[in-house]
């Protein structure tokens, strides 16, 4: 029915609740227990029911039941007590001193998935969840930072079985009304709706604003009558695998997301652009730039490039977007024009060159890192896969050198730990702790819990973790009518005395969530131990098109299905945010085998660390900077191999021994009556390495100290004085460019001697002939390392030369003196760079090595 006129009925709530209704709205109730504990007290049984929704719920509640509210002295107190901490969160605001955003101004942090919380399900997995936190840290830290995402109606899947254990999916749509947004309104209060043109129409996106404490996620939705079904698919679903609309996604996301912005009256000072699918946001940027400070695409580009932040997540190529140029040029035709150049040179900047060939494919991730200056990996390993990764972009670059650093994710510890955990801290470490700055002199008090204590309130979370696999696997089962006998058997599934081992990810191939069925029969023994047992507990979601990820969960479903093992190994089914609360908080081990080095980072492990739950991974992602013998255990050791069913063997063999020889002995190794002393070290030492090393507020600080921060002040700086500075490094990038073709460097030569030792001092001369450039122009330096191979080095040192003089046939002379710190073997070689800040001595193309 075309025609249908829809309205909604809320709720009359009473005067003396309305702040129930104000809660409901923002999102800062999620990370606060005593917030989710006022709305559970209403009803319970319906706070389960409605998916721990409040709008959804609190339109459920009977008007009787809210009368009765208000004569609720206690109901009463608790609510003033919750609004009270809420104001203070909008009257303290720590902020950064140095960080120069105006009042009009945004950090605006672009992302195609929002993880916050499960009653807005506008995630697929890590990269979402993410976000949320980085959005509440942000909140917390009072970061002026504006998130911008898509509203998908969809969200991204249902998981369900068949009877053969195969995933299915399905996409219910979501009821906008059900949840905490907003439409997002201009400054003359009317409803916000952008255009973005595509090849299959006028794009027309309504906005809808979600709160979360401080600041705002602005969405899109293209849900609207006046546009086609193409395109009001557009905001359907998450990820679509139709590539017509994923690029149509990625050009609402960037395109459309910043002019959102610009109908707000907000000028981001900064944007984030959180991988490849916001890239977009980066051209329609430089159109902002350009008209608001009138200034010409070159000095925009500057200006863009130094106040953009670019983060990658994915070191596995099959995770890039990647599209035919055709699909990307009618996208990219309108800012041609606007820049004033062939739409092939601008399609350009998403590709790479490979041994002088242009790639045939349009990557949205090369054009995100040619428009911004600040890029990064997510762990200190994914930093040195993102280098060798990219390479392409800068081929002229050793690896090293290749300009992506990393900042190590890290997880909002209070929408992660337990609440009796964090009752644990409120006693033993601060009142308040949860707002206070994760320091060593907090964190250390962790060791002052009584050990008893710890244990006791582990064990109500693993107890908790069980009690939720029964009803879990008790509704799955009812839905299907089974038997009686069997709906008994999983009402008594798992026990809490047993050691439980969780494992809850994303089932990509790389992985590897089978590893621990390579001897099944081992494990098998294990499980059924008579003296020390062991439980599995399995969660986690494959792609819809990933039939290799889908068999993987296949193959441990059937395991489950054993009569053997069936009281002790359960899969659960759609993984959400709820289930991987409920697993890391009672987890005693978390498992994670992924191929050495496809993890990015893998947070859930730090979120099952501050539970106190132990690691046990493989060295990759995250864990190789957070593993030591006192808190976790590594499987394996930080080798990478060629051949991967010798490494699955190898590793797999790795797991057993070191389950066998050390996690499980050092859990059940206890006197009679106490706990294991030795585990709950560990744990403490766990959960201290998590709040103080690997917590959202210490990402987003790191973020906001080196990238935000200098960006800001790059954005003030180069846009001061009509955009002076801006323009004047767009000539000398225009003026390099055209004569860098004729830069040459010779061979460089040693002045003295061939042999040394250890504490010499010699001598280098290099001629350089610059063409029409000045030597102020340019940078000359000495490469130099210990040899890996004959064109090779390892560890490359820089040693900036000096110049001497120019002669008649135009070459200059530079010389420089290297110290032979240590003995060995060692190369040199020159190049020339351009003189400028590291953006500028970084651009692609821009150095000539001696020939």
């Amino acid at each position: 029915m075309d025609n249908l006129q829809v309205f909604k009925v809320y709720p009359s709530i009473p005067e003396p609740l309305l702040f129930l209704d104000y809660l409901s709205k923002n999102l800062w109730w999620c990370w606060n227990y005593d917030a989710v504990e006022l709305f559970r007290r209403i009803n319970p049984v319906q706070w389960e029911a409605k998916n721990r929704n409040p709008v959804a719920f609190l339109a459920s509640i009977s008007q009787r039941r809210f009368e009765e509210l208000t004569f609720d002295d206690g109901f009463i107190g608790h609510m003033e007590r919750v609004k009270a901490r809420f104001e203070t969160m909008y009257s303290f605001a720590p902020g950064f001193d140095n960080l120069d955003v105006g009042p009009r101004e945004t950090i605006a942090y672009f992302s195609m998935e929002f993880g916050i919380h499960e009653s807005l399900p506008l995630f697929a997995g890590g990269l979402g969840v993410l976000a949320g936190d980085h959005l509440k840290a942000a909140s917390s830290l009072g970061i002026p930072l504006t998130g911008v995402g898509l509203l998908f109606r969809g969200g991204y899947f249902t998981q369900v079985f068949d009877l053969e254990g195969w995933q299915q999916e399905s996409y219910p749509e979501i009821d906008i009304f059900d949840l905490p947004v907003q439409r997002a309104r201009d400054n003359l209060g009317d409803n916000i709706v952008v255009r973005v043109e595509s090849p299959h129409g006028t794009i027309l996106a309504q906005v809808w604003q979600v709160k979360l404490g401080r600041l705002r996620l602005l969405l899109l939705d293209t849900n609207l009558r006046e546009n086609s079904a193409f395109i009001r698919d557009i905001t359907g679903r998450l990820y679509s695998s139709n590539l017509e609309i994923r690029i149509a996604q990625e050009a609402l996301l960037g395109i459309g997301g910043m002019r959102v912005l610009e109908r707000l009256d907000i000028f981001p000072a900064v944007i984030h652009m959180n991988e490849g699918h916001c890239s977009f946001a980066g051209l329609e940027r430089i159109v902002r730039i350009m008209k608001k400070f009138s200034v010409d695409m070159g000095a925009a580009w500057e200006i863009c490039k130094r106040s953009s932040v670019f983060t990658t997540h994915t070191p596995v190529a099959a995770g890039h977007d990647e599209f035919p140029p055709a699909l990307v040029k009618p996208y990219l035709k309108p800012f041609a024009e606007q820049f004033d150049m062939p739409v092939d040179e601008l399609l350009g900047w998403g590709q790479m060159r490979s041994h002088g060939e242009q790639d045939p494919f349009f990557y949205m991730c090369v054009l995100g890192m040619n428009l911004a200056g600040y890029l990064n990996g997510v762990s200190r390993l994914h930093g040195m896969v993102a280098r060798e990764m990219w390479t392409g972009i800068w081929p002229e670059r050793p690896v090293e050198e290749v300009p992506i650093s990393h900042i190590t994710n890290g997880v909002h510890i209070l929408s992660y730990i337990s609440q009796q955990k964090a009752a644990l801290f409120e006693r033993y470490l601060a009142t308040g702790w949860g707002s206070l700055h994760y320091g060593p002199d907090l964190v250390k008090r962790i060791d002052n819990i009584d050990d008893e204590d710890l244990w006791h309130v582990h064990g109500i979370d693993r107890s908790r973790l069980i009690r939720q696999c029964r009803k879990i696997m008790l509704d799955k089962y009812s839905a299907r009518s089974a038997p009686r006998h069997v709906l008994d058997a999983v009402s008594s599934v798992l026990d809490n005395n047993v050691l439980t081992i969780c494992f809850a990810r994303r089932f990509a191939t790389y992985k590897r969530a089978d590893l621990l069925l390579k001897d099944p029969d081992r494990l098998e023994a294990l499980i059924n131990s008579k003296t020390r047992p062991i439980q599995l507990i399995f969660a986690g979601k494959a792609h819809p098109n990933d039939n290799q990820g889908k068999q993987i969960i296949q193959r441990i479903m059937n395991f489950a299905k054993r009569d053997e093992v069936r009281h002790r190994v359960v899969f659960l089914e759609d993984y959400d945010i709820n289930i991987a609360r409920y697993m890391v908080q009672g987890a005693d081990v978390w498992l994670n085998t992924p191929r050495r080095p496809n993890e990015a980072c893998g947070t859930s492990g730090m979120k099952a660390a501050v539970n106190g739950s132990l690691n046990l991974s493989i060295l990759d992602g995250w864990w190789c900077e957070g593993y030591s013998p006192d808190r976790g255990w590594a499987i394996g050791d930080s080798y990478d191999f060629q051949d991967e069913a010798y490494q699955d063997s190898v590793e797999s063999q790795a797991f057993y021994n070191i389950l066998e020889n050390d996690v499980i002995p050092c859990f059940y190794d206890r006197k009679p009556g106490n706990p294991p002393l030795r585990w709950i070290e560990m744990m403490k030492a766990s959960m201290k390495m998590a709040l103080l090393d690997f917590s959202s507020n210490r990402m987003v600080r790191e973020y906001t100290n080196r990238f935000y921060v200098p960006a800001s002040m790059d954005m003030g700086r180069l846009t001061a004085d009509h955009a002076r500075e801006a323009t004047g490094l767009a000539m000398a990038k225009k003026r390099l460019s055209a004569l860098w073709k004729n830069v040459r460097v010779e061979k460089p030569s040693m002045v003295t001697g061939n042999g040394f030792r250890a504490g010499d001092t010699f001598r280098l001369t290099v001629r350089v002939f610059l063409g029409e450039l000045e030597p102020a122009e340019v940078e000359v330096q000495i490469y130099y390392g210990r040899i890996r191979s004959l064109s090779q080095l390892k560890g490359g040192r820089v040693q900036t030369m000096e110049f001497k003089e120019r002669f008649e046939d135009n070459a200059c002379l530079y010389d420089c003196s290297l110290t032979c710190s240590d003995a060995g073997r060692f190369g040199y070689t020159a190049r020339v760079i351009p003189q400028g800040d590291e953006i500028l001595k970084a651009s692609p193309g821009l150095m000539t090595w001696a020939n």
